[in-house]
């Protein structure tokens, strides 16, 4: 039996290394790009995946220099390059020679989507903001219990104000189970009121890693908070949903800390201003005081009373003038208009049109006055009503 050789592993690597290394001299791949972060060197690591399979890739620092666009996670890129082996990881990857942007991903399209539907909703406008209580007394914080991220809050808690209390409420921040993690214990910071300020937040990480802070119900219950929240989540390039629903972004975990914490000098710099402030404020009033009351006299008093009701009398006598002036302007158009009323009345009077020469005709018997010869036939009886007295007739004839 043929025995099969006995290898070191740097010896396995370089086998593999230089298969893959020679069957594979140049490649370009099209892909979603993940966990785009640059090196203190200048040199780019990230991932390349699609639906089913990720690839680890390196991007030097000369190529990156070159690029003419600025990569971010959730964007789709074709990269081209030459696959090589790492053997101190024992690792393959693609070393990208050229980038080049394809689109959007899709995990990049759906947290648009998402954020449009929900901006639509209103759940990120900027009157639902509430405003950060200036000096809390608690804080609670919604993180991972062995995560960076309470670490760096809590030193810069305890640095900058030691008599704050802190209430850790312990979550999975990634994964399948962080969601329903983060809504329970916002929900339980609000029923109990475990703080006057919530941090919710987690450390850096890839579009994926921070896949929690963007769900859709994570989003809404930091929306519907009725404790003021900081989103602190991953670096300041980081971004996700509840970015946008809590009241204040900070860029990190720590400048969260540093918002809700004034430091102990500055608030004895605050507490000194203050001082001064109302000490010459108490000291401008005892002066002011002081000197009125020594200019105090009965003379003195009267005239300031004098000048006081002063006004008050100028405008009693102001408006008894208007009252007067009024009075009187309405007397005279009420006059006037009686005046023109007494003319039209006379001169509707019958009696007053009957001494101008008319005469009011009825038929005998009749109290209804002719108005038209029609009214009348020959041999009618009439009753003619003069100015002065009356007169009766006999029609012979009418004409019309």
């Amino acid at each position: 039996m043929h025995e099969i050789p006995l290898l070191q592993v740097s010896e396995l690597t370089g086998l593999i290394k230089n298969l893959l290394e020679g069957s594979l001299p140049a490649v370009r791949v099209e892909g979603e790009l993940s966990n785009w972060r640059p090196a203190p060197s200048g040199h780019v690591y990230c991932t390349l995946k699609d639906r089913d399979a990720t690839i680890q890739a390196v991007m030097f620092k000369g190529k990156a220099l070159r690029l003419a666009f600025r990569p971010r996670d959730g964007m789709r890129v074709r990269a081209s390059g030459a696959i090589t082996v790492y053997a101190a990881r024992g690792q393959y990857q693609l070393v990208i020679e050229s980038l080049e942007a394809a689109g959007e991903g899709d995990l990049q399209a759906l947290l648009d989507q998402r954020k449009q539907r929900l901006a639509a909703e209103g759940l990120f406008d900027l009157d639902r903001k509430q405003p950060l209580p200036e000096l809390p007394e608690r804080v609670a914080v919604i993180t991972s219990p062995t995560g960076a991220a309470i670490r760096d809050i809590l030193n810069v808690l305890r640095r900058r104000n030691a008599g704050i209390r802190i209430t850790i409420l312990p979550a999975v921040v990634q994964g399948d189970e962080a969601p329903a993690a983060l809504v329970r214990q916002l929900a339980t910071a609000n029923r109990y009121r475990l703080g006057e300020v919530i941090i919710i937040g987690r450390g850096g990480g890839s579009l994926e890693d921070l896949l929690a802070f963007s769900d859709e119900a994570v989003v809404r219950a930091v929306a519907a908070s009725a404790i003021p929240i900081i989103s602190a989540v991953g670096h300041e390039t980081d971004w996700c949903l509840v970015d946008y629903a809590a009241d204040l972004r900070a860029p990190t975990p720590s400048a969260a800390a540093e918002l809700v914490s004034a430091s102990s000098g500055d608030i004895r710099q605050r507490t000194a201003t203050a001082r001064r402030n109302l000490e010459h404020g108490v000291s401008a009033r005892l002066s002011r005081a002081k000197y009125l009351l020594g200019s105090f006299s009965s003379q003195s008093l009267a005239l300031q009373f004098e000048r006081l009701v002063q006004p008050f009398r100028q405008r009693v006598d102001y408006s008894r003038e208007a009252l007067e002036y009024g009075i009187r302007a309405r007397a005279l158009v009420d006059r006037n208009r009686l005046a023109r009323a007494d003319v039209l009345l006379r001169a509707a009077d019958p009696q007053a049109i009957l001494a101008r020469g008319f005469a009011v005709i009825r038929k005998q018997g009749s109290r209804q006055a002719i108005r038209a010869s029609g009214e009348l036939r020959a041999d009618d009886t009439i009753q003619i009503t003069l100015a002065t007295g009356s007169a009766g007739a006999i029609i012979t004839e009418t004409r019309a």
